[in-house]
């Protein structure tokens, strides 16, 4: 899968992609990231990238021509697959696990950061396919939006976590938020793992994450019960919960 990111600072992105999993990803051939600084498409001898917007206020707004330029040249050389480009701003649609699973299918992610007052509207209306927030609230730019959007595609992406299936246990993954974990010592500070994870009963176990991954959604974010697939065992310990609270 191909991203290419356009942003006024690349160096801001660059040391995250050349770390940890995303720069495994990158290694093993399962991703491939382009850098663009949207200033190299810049008409002026100054490299303007920015203006004040027609009308007054305060702030600056990204001027189109260097957007359009920049997306048009790589577009023009990109293999064959599908394309999506996309505007990080606080306008776009909320990300989340699904939108995540969504983009894997696309083949090349193009992800253009905002700066300041944001982008000229002519960048939103003939030239973006998707707009994209990470939550509601505001950042200087949208480098650490798209930063955002890169790692949670790439970890869907096969074998790139390397065990089957990783992905599917994470929070959000299956619509809950992730239960508990424990690891040595067995015991510290006088508080024990539990004894089902030191049974080697592997039904007991599942069953045991199961539950700890319900009981953690119905105390944090129990609003996302209403849409998660729920068996019916799932169902009888949030009865149970209801009850007990």
């Amino acid at each position: 899968m191909r991203f290419d990111i356009l942003t006024l600072f690349p160096e801001m992105i660059n040391s995250y992609v050349n770390l940890s999993i995303i720069r495994r990803a990158r290694d093993a051939g399962q991703i491939d990231i382009g850098l663009h600084n949207i200033r190299d498409w810049a008409v002026d001898k100054h490299r303007v990238t920015d203006e004040p917007p027609y009308g007054g206020g305060g702030g600056m707004v990204l001027k189109p021509e260097p957007i359009f330029s920049a997306v048009e040249d790589i577009l023009a050389a990109q293999r064959e697959g599908q394309t999506a480009v996309i505007l990080m701003t606080p306008q776009g649609r909320p990300f989340t696990q699904t939108v995540a699973r969504e983009l894997t299918q696309v083949d090349h992610l193009i992800l253009i950061c905002g700066r300041y007052e944001g982008v000229d509207e002519r960048v939103r209306e003939y030239l973006v396919t998707d707009e994209i927030s990470v939550g509601d609230y505001v950042l200087t730019g949208g480098e650490l939006p798209a930063l955002i959007v890169l790692d949670a595609v790439t970890r869907l992406l096969p074998e790139v976590l390397g065990a089957a299936g990783a992905a599917e246990s994470d929070s959000h993954a299956t619509g809950l938020l992730e239960g508990a974990h424990y690891t040595r010592p067995e015991t510290f500070r006088g508080w024990s793992v539990p004894e089902v994870l030191r049974s080697g009963h592997a039904a007991h176990i599942d069953r045991w994450r199961r539950e700890s991954a319900l009981r953690r959604t119905w105390q944090r974010r129990p609003e996302l019960l209403l849409t998660a697939e729920l068996e019916e065992a799932d169902k009888r310990f949030l009865a149970r919960l209801a009850r007990e609270t």
